[in-house]
């Protein structure tokens, strides 16, 4: 009989897209399929952020930095233990991504596409959310959407159910085994 010799490599999966993309559904349900711990990352902005937000304010970098050092922070911490994470985070662009890819070793990515006007109209019906629907404007103008250097990034069509969206990030993602 063979002992397997396989390892678990324990991975951070950022789920992304512009507000209203259907990030924490497809992330809440992603962490679930996975057995990973769940982190929004919308719960580490600092008070200011969220005040800036609320007012329809967009963040700039330098509002953002510290947000995604937490982020990275936590997501190591909780890799630390030996757990897959799966974090929601807009990163909409590419040196919001490379900061990931930076802080944390085995970083994947899924990309929420959709058209504005989708999006828009999944904003409009929400309530009780910080980011308003006027400010999804500022959201894909930021948006860098994924280019072809990026081969760590699953872009998936938010047109679909969300258990079809999981389904294909959970079959597209790296193996936690290797």
């Amino acid at each position: 009989m063979t002992v397997s010799t396989q390892s678990v490599i324990y991975r951070c999966v950022v789920v992304m897209g512009v507000s209203g993309s259907g990030k924490s559904s497809v992330a809440a349900a992603l962490a679930t399929s996975m057995h990973a711990v769940f982190i929004d990352g919308d719960d580490l902005h600092p008070a200011s952020n969220i005040a800036k937000m609320a007012q329809g304010v967009p963040l700039t970098d330098e509002d953002r930095a510290p947000w995604l050092r937490e982020i990275c922070h936590q997501a190591n911490a909780i890799l630390a233990r030996d757990t897959h994470v799966v974090v929601v985070c807009s990163a909409l662009k590419q040196r919001y991504r490379d900061i990931f890819r930076q802080e944390i070793t085995h970083v994947s990515f899924v990309f929420l596409d959709g058209s504005y006007e989708l999006i828009e109209q999944r904003m409009q019906a929400r309530q009780g959310h910080f980011m308003k629907a006027g400010m999804l404007k500022s959201q894909f103008e930021a948006l860098e959407r994924p280019n072809s250097s990026e081969k760590d990034i699953i872009t998936l069509n938010i047109n679909e159910s969300i258990d079809t969206l999981v389904e294909r990030a959970y079959q597209l993602l790296p193996s936690v085994s290797e």
